[in-house]
């Protein structure tokens, strides 16, 4: 059975949305970190929001410092979660899944392959959480607070949910990376 990873960038106060406006340092050890779930994964799973903005982005990037980022994404199988998009063939090799969640879910992680990973989608995150699907989450915590006006990871009112913590590091730029999975 193939895992359902999420990597994403948070705030001291637990924002994560929009990490271009906050998130102002990337170390080495973020970039490992990146580079490990990169090629342990092969299939991308997409909120429609992360999905509308990646797709006009990273098919153009052809080359640079997001050059190994934009190959590895632009060609892995991406399964694109919403309810509003009805065609996400602008990007290659994109899918949209269609029907319960749940049941979709499932499916992927029952097919053939390495582990699948979310990416951004702070919203798909905290539903997978939510319906005890997603099997890893990382967590990478900047020494900052973000404030008002940006959505948070969580919501005040989010249900009860135990994590284990499996690892934490600091980084060289403060930065915490942290790991959870799943208290079952």
């Amino acid at each position: 059975m193939r895992k359902l990873v999420s990597g994403l960038f948070v705030s001291l106060d637990g924002v994560a949305q929009s990490p271009d406006r906050w998130q102002f340092a990337f170390d080495e050890e973020m970039g490992v970190e990146m580079g490990r779930t990169m090629a342990e994964a092969d299939t991308i799973l997409l909120g429609r929001v992360t999905w509308t903005e990646w797709s006009g982005y990273w098919p153009s990037v052809t080359d640079g410092e997001d050059l190994a980022f934009a190959e590895w994404i632009n060609s892995s199988p991406k399964h694109v979660v919403s309810t509003t998009l009805t065609d996400v063939s602008a990007w290659p090799n994109s899918h949209l899944v269609s029907g319960d969640l749940a049941t979709a879910i499932r499916e992927l992680k029952a097919a053939d392959g390495k582990d699948i990973t979310v990416s951004g989608s702070p919203g798909l995150v905290r539903s997978l959480i939510a319906a005890d699907l997603l099997d890893e989450l990382t967590l990478f915590v900047s020494p900052v607070v973000a404030g008002q006006g940006l959505e948070k990871l969580f919501a005040d009112d989010a249900e009860l949910t135990r994590l284990d913590l499996v690892g934490a590091r600091p980084t060289s730029s403060g930065t915490v990376i942290a790991t959870y999975r799943p208290r079952h």
